[in-house]
């Protein structure tokens, strides 16, 4: 793995009050090319999102656009389509609603106009799109497999079983957190095997996923082979004022502003969420 760096805030070139002003070319701000180029090369990129964040889905957009430019994109990977969907028997002119299909796109879960800008980006320069996260009719499997337990330490165990708890809002049965925790794993575990086989000499593979699954104590990278095999990045995309109470751990930061103030647990009771409803379904409070 590549040894941790950190892009300090402060010192980059554009802040993202003011990226408007410093482009080298209509599409991408000299601070994304730079920041870029001080990660130095990867075989994968993690970009941990917040989903609701617009400025999050900007930023991807921007570095799929770069590395296609470049010819450096070996594959788009997604934490939003399921492993085994995939785009690699479209072609470079398909449509949105084709590529929708081919991914099983679900619109209620993950809006397409959130992601369309990177997806299509990829598939119009002939780079396979590749969803990578645990099929849903598999998750009932992981929630009764013991054996994902031991892929992470107590501390790591005891730290999802933390997010669980905070991201459901203090509304989940206790004895639903295990087979919860137990599905996280089972999707950190799918999506670093689908990055492997995808992985190309001189290239980069891009993941989009929420930042809990980019962090390297607990989530994808835990599971990709570590040495010279695969290099890889993860890259948090977060406000400055996250950043001063950030627990989870990147390799870099990338300053991105929040999505807007929102009381998702709120949401979550109003919904009716019971204590005692299992369920499948990511933390409702997006870390």
């Amino acid at each position: 793995m590549l040894r941790p760096i950190l892009i300090h805030l402060a010192c980059l070139c554009c802040s993202i009050l003011s990226l408007s002003g410093c482009h080298t070319n209509p599409r991408l701000p000299a601070s994304t090319e730079q920041g870029l180029a001080s990660l130095g090369p990867a075989d994968v990129l993690l970009l941990g999102e917040q989903h609701d964040a617009s400025d999050h889905h900007r930023l991807q957009a921007e570095v799929v656009m770069h590395l296609t430019g470049q010819g450096r994109l070996a594959a788009l990977a997604l934490e939003m389509a399921e492993q085994g969907r995939h785009t690699r028997d479209l072609p470079r002119h398909a449509e949105p609603a084709q590529v929708r299909d081919a991914l099983g796109w679900s619109d209620s879960a993950w809006p397409w106009t959130q992601y369309e800008a990177a997806v299509m980006a990829a598939v119009k320069a002939g780079v396979p799109v590749l969803g990578a996260n645990l099929p849903r009719k598999q998750m009932g499997l992981a929630m009764n497999n013991p054996e994902l337990d031991r892929l992470l330490s107590p501390a790591a165990l005891k730290t999802q079983s933390e997010r669980i708890r905070d991201g459901h809002c203090g509304q989940l049965a206790e004895s639903r957190i295990p087979a919860m925790v137990r599905i996280q794993i089972a999707r950190d575990l799918a999506m670093a095997q689908t990055l492997e086989p995808a992985v190309r000499p001189d290239q980069t593979v891009v993941l989009l996923a929420g930042r809990g699954h980019v962090d390297r104590t607990v989530g994808v990278p835990l599971h990709l082979p570590s040495g010279l095999r695969v290099r890889a990045v993860a890259l948090g995309m977060i406000s400055h004022e996250e950043a001063r109470t950030n627990s989870i751990q990147f390799d870099a930061f990338w300053p991105a502003a929040p999505a807007p103030p929102t009381d998702y647990c709120a949401q979550f009771k109003r919904s009716g969420a019971s204590r005692s409803t299992p369920s499948p379904a990511p933390p409702v409070n997006p870390r």
